[in-house]
């Protein structure tokens, strides 16, 4: 709910604030006071595009801060406060940093320089336009004349037959996308085979060579180490075989050997009659060991010595082969290695295209089977929603005084072109399978029963598309609960019956709803539940400009007064005050009446 609006340098408003309640409020005033700046400040805070022409002349900036309330007593999202915004709220509040007030309200402020550079903060923190906007709408819808307009378009006219149609179509549409999505995966993919086969061709030549090089030469992994280390000691074979020869004769010769010295020693100490030689057998001994080792490591070095170099040339021979294929392929053989299995992995996926284009057609034919079937269960159960939808909308229309107008939901098949590559079956004709489904929606008003109905684009006067959004309005708005929703004179070219039936039903969604309308209709701001008046004021002596406005809560007798100075300009004069009170008294019994009964 929104409880507070402050504005400071928005057009012609120096600075003025607002309370809100829930309900029904309605914001009157003469022409020129600074209406559609309460409308626009709540734009600012939607998170709509900065305008530094609306900045109060002489001002450095406008500033507009409003406060909604988020949580209730118990802490979670109020009553108030749209139910899906729960969690969307959360996640947003919690990214961004921004402190909920101890009394469960939030603070947005929007600014907006003379210079058109615009600020955001949201609970004391600054951030984003965006991020600002997210929330806020949330929890707040805003319907001037432009939305009007906007329901003139097939995409919106679509939008509202599914919000209406809630979860049946959504969940449906929502499986239509996904298989449109594989199916549009798939297409891209086989479009970009057919016209890359030659390439592909040229890259699988270029990756069986290599893979049947390396395949040749069958490298091991970790071999060009272990080979340069070989070729290192071979290189001076003859040095190497004389040191490892001498060592072997000194360490275990036939004569004169270290292992025959300490044998030697070990048999004069075990004789010695002398204690303290015989504890140093224990040491004689390890040292025979370790020499006796060393013998048998320099026996089995020079057996596997080659008596001659050829066995070197060999060698050299298999580092140059791994030495091609390093220069060609990657850093070293285990580089190599890993380039052979990730070619053969992608020679596993282009080899043959002829044949991988095959299954991948096989694959589209199925997605596209998949998509068909899933736009038509959206078509099956948009045209029951349409049905329910255009009954209800009508019932609407005939209570707002537009006589036996009755509103029409055609949904047909969104044609497809002879080249369109989404083009699938529906009700038996060519379909273009669109993001939002394969549907072509279109409102239309009938001017009476077994009349041909007119897009309501053709056929409704602009008094008669307010009322027709309003009807909408009023039927989307019955499952839910909570949100908050502003008017800017929805009620433009209408009067009389008309005006009083839209008061009505403005009425009627403020029992569960916050609403704001802004209008010039008594008719309408009788049944509000709180008046609002935006005052223009002369600031004489001023030299940024002699016109300023201000916004005031209106109690009963100013109520009569304000409408009875709406009813053609009637004034405070005693036949105005006696209409305007009637007129008001007359709304109060109906809104007691409806409350009673709900």
């Amino acid at each position: 709910m929104l409880e507070e609006l402050s504005i400071e340098g928005l057009g012609v408003i120096e600075q003025a604030s607002a309370q809100f309640h829930p309900g029904f409020t309605v914001l009157t005033g003469e022409t020129g006071a600074g209406k559609t700046m309460i409308v626009t400040s709540l734009h600012l805070l939607s998170g709509a595009r900065a305008d530094a022409s609306r900045v109060r002349t002489g001002d450095a900036k406008a500033t507009v801060e409003g406060r909604f309330r988020l949580l209730g007593e118990d802490g979670r999202v109020d009553g108030t406060a749209p139910a899906v915004a729960d969690d969307v709220v959360s996640e947003i509040l919690e990214s961004s940093g921004a402190d909920v007030d101890e009394d469960g309200t939030l603070i947005a402020v929007r600014s907006v320089g003379a210079d058109g550079r615009s600020r955001a903060h949201l609970g004391g923190r600054s951030v984003p336009v965006g991020v600002m906007g997210r929330l806020t709408n949330q929890l707040l819808t805003i319907h001037g004349q432009n939305d009007q307009l906007r329901l003139l378009r097939p995409e919106h006219q679509r939008a509202a037959l599914d919000t209406y149609a809630g979860t049946t179509v959504l969940t449906a549409l929502d499986t239509y996308r996904k298989a449109r999505d594989e199916w549009i995966a798939v297409l891209d993919d086989l479009d970009a085979r057919r016209r890359n086969s030659r390439e592909l061709a040229q890259e699988a030549d270029r990756l069986r060579f290599g893979v049947d090089e390396i395949a040749a030469v069958d490298p091991q992994p970790g071999e060009d180490d272990d080979l340069a280390a070989t070729i290192r000691r071979l290189s001076d074979l003859e040095t190497i075989r004389s040191a490892a020869a001498q060592s072997h004769e000194i360490v275990a010769g036939d004569t004169g050997s270290v292992v025959d010295g300490l044998g030697q020693v070990r048999t004069m100490l075990e004789t010695s009659p002398d204690d303290t030689l015989r504890e140093l057998l224990p040491r004689v001994a390890e040292a025979l060991t370790v020499i006796t080792d060393v013998g048998d490591e320099l026996t089995s070095f020079l057996t596997d010595l080659p008596a001659d170099a050829e066995e070197l040339e060999k060698l050299l021979g298999r580092q140059a082969e791994l030495k091609a294929l390093v220069r060609k392929y990657a850093p070293d053989i285990d580089g190599v290695i890993a380039w052979r299995t990730t070619a053969e992995a992608r020679l596993s996926e282009i080899d043959d295209p002829q044949h991988s284009i095959a299954e991948l057609e096989t694959t589209a034919e199925a997605l596209k089977q998949k998509v068909q079937d899933a736009a038509e269960v959206v078509h099956r159960r948009r045209r029951t929603a349409a049905k329910s939808m255009a009954a209800k909308v009508s019932t609407e229309l005939a209570g707002l005084a537009m006589g036996d107008s009755l509103l029409s939901v055609d949904v047909s098949v969104e044609p497809a072109a002879d080249d369109d590559r989404l083009s699938i079956l529906l009700d038996g004709a060519p379909a273009h399978a669109g993001a939002a489904g394969a549907d072509r929606i279109e409102f239309g008003l009938l001017a009476h029963k077994g009349a041909a109905p007119l897009p309501i684009a053709k056929s409704a006067s602009g008094g008669e598309l307010s009322r027709v959004m309003l009807a909408f309005e009023v039927v989307l708005a019955a499952p839910t609960s909570g949100s908050i929703m502003v008017f800017d004179e929805v009620d433009a070219g209408v009067g009389g019956r008309a005006a009083v039936e839209i008061g009505r039903r403005l009425a009627g969604l403020a029992r569960a709803h916050q609403v704001i309308v802004v209008t010039h209709l008594p008719q309408v701001a009788a049944f509000a539940d709180n008046h609002l008046v935006i005052g223009k004021s002369s600031g004489r002596g001023r030299k940024r400009g002699p016109n300023t406005s201000t916004v005031r809560t209106l109690d009963r007798e100013e109520r009569v007064a304000e409408l009875a100075r709406m009813l053609a300009g009637l004034g405070d004069s005693d036949t105005g005050r006696a209409h305007a009170e009637e007129l008001l008294a007359t709304a109060e019994n109906e809104k007691k009446t409806a409350d009673s009964s709900a």
